[in-house]
């Protein structure tokens, strides 16, 4: 969601009653539900797609100072005597073996505080007990969704803090519900810490890495994340990355930040050629690494601008049912029918047919006040999830609709920052217990 990454302003509740006139299709407003289940069959057009989109924790206002580690410094201090005229030679060898002393002593001092810096710096991996490809599975987990939206826990920039320890517990976690994960941004080290602990772990798990631009700070936030991304596959390699996806909800913001509603407007034609240098950019840095790997875009449902979904391998699309004031009786339905009447159907209008999947779908169990607890006869709590779950997962996972679940656990930081909803979209809480829910029994697509 824009809110996740995106200014207060950007605001999804409504994003869904005020769609633009998008994409050559005009009826998504009065889009019906297909009752408590989505059809169980493909659709005759639809295709095979590996798809996810970037959900990102990076916020686009930095205003806090970041309090990195403290580092001690080193700084050389010669034993200097300096007498007047008197040379006497004792005092000369006196001073020269007081020099040898003291340089020794540093030496050793040095010596001890490089080695527990380096101890310090390569232990990130220091609090991972035994073998974690071996754990406990838990029988309550079932490997039924075709993919699952993560973020790592402390990857809010600037305020970055997370350890592969908690990662390599949600990998394992997660290897339990799906194969496939998304993230959505690369600061805070989140590409590397994802692919550590996935090969840690041993598990079968692909990600779709992400780079999340902004439009206003000349590439600095894309260039860092850039970065990142080439130092974790030159570490890490490519086997677990399914894609990279440049831009989570690009158009939707830089509409909102200019005053636009169309994404095929001068103004979102605008945003897309940002977006597009962006995108570009990162084509040519994995050819520049040799490297071969689909790069997509992720955007609102209704928000995609045709110029970047021709210049793209795939296409992902936020899709909430929660916002739309739909009940949780044509949540499903909704869902799969506004999925496919917007989003797959523009794909297969441009000549490129990108593939398509649902980057977010999903449904919130809490609010932080009452006035916000339901959107319309949408309604938080956990049984609507647990319906959402009933009459949406295996359906989809049946006729072939390739979506990642949003999301893995609730982030206590959308709560503080937002409130309403925005904290409690996760099938665990925070502390990664599995929320009153039952997983349903389905196998995803391979």
């Amino acid at each position: 969601m824009s809110r996740d990454l995106a200014t207060p302003s950007s605001d999804l509740q409504d994003y869904y009653d005020h769609v633009p006139p998008a994409h050559r299709l005009s009826d998504y407003s009065t889009l019906s539900g297909q009752g408590q289940n989505i059809p169980l069959q493909a659709a005759a057009s639809s295709s095979a797609v590996n798809l996810a989109e970037p959900y990102s924790d990076i916020p686009s206002a930095r205003t806090r100072l970041h309090f990195g580690d403290r580092r001690g410094e080193f700084v050389d201090s010669p034993y200097v005597e300096e007498k007047s005229r008197l040379g006497n030679r004792k005092k000369w060898v006196l001073g020269g073996l007081i020099a040898i002393i003291v340089a020794i002593i540093v030496a050793i001092i040095l010596g001890v505080v490089l080695s527990r810096t380096n101890s310090s710096s390569s232990s990130s991996d220091d609090s991972i007990s035994g073998d974690p490809s071996q754990f406990t599975k838990d029988s309550s987990l079932k490997q039924s969704f075709w993919g699952i939206a993560y973020t790592p826990e402390g990857t809010l920039y600037p305020d970055c803090g997370a350890k592969l320890s908690d990662v390599v517990t949600d990998i394992q976690l997660l290897s339990q519900l799906t194969t496939r994960i998304r993230v959505y941004g690369a600061d805070c080290n989140t590409t590397a810490l994802v692919l550590n602990a996935i090969q840690l772990t041993k598990v079968n798990m692909t990600v779709y890495i992400a780079n999340y631009p902004e439009a206003t700070d000349n590439g600095e936030a894309y260039d860092r994340q850039k970065s990142a991304i080439q130092s974790a596959i030159q570490t890490f390699g490519t086997d677990h990355i399914a894609g990279v996806t440049v831009g989570n909800e690009f158009i939707l913001d830089y509409l909102d930040d200019n005053g636009g509603t169309d994404p095929n407007s001068d103004i979102g034609n605008t945003g897309a050629q940002i977006l597009l240098g962006f995108i570009n950019d990162t084509r040519s840095m994995l050819s520049d690494m040799s490297v071969s790997l689909k790069i997509g875009n992720a955007d609102a449902g209704s928000y995609f601008n045709d110029l970047v979904l021709e210049d793209v391998d795939y296409g992902m699309a936020n899709v909430h049912p929660w916002f739309a004031n739909v009940s949780i009786e044509q949540a499903a339905g909704w869902t799969w029918n506004f999925f496919e009447t917007i989003d797959v159907a523009l794909a297969k209008s441009l000549s490129n047919d990108p593939e398509m999947s649902i980057a977010e779908t999903g449904w919130p169990t809490n609010s932080t006040d009452a006035g916000n607890e339901s959107n319309g006869p949408s309604t938080a709590s956990e049984t609507n999830l647990q319906t959402f779950l009933n009459t949406f997962v295996c359906q989809a996972n049946a006729n072939g609709t390739e979506y990642f679940f949003f999301e893995y656990f609730d982030e206590t930081w959308k709560t503080e920052k937002y409130g309403g909803v925005e904290g409690y979209w996760g099938l665990f809480y925070s502390n990664r217990t599995l929320k009153n829910i039952e997983i349903p029994d389905c196998s995803s697509s391979s």
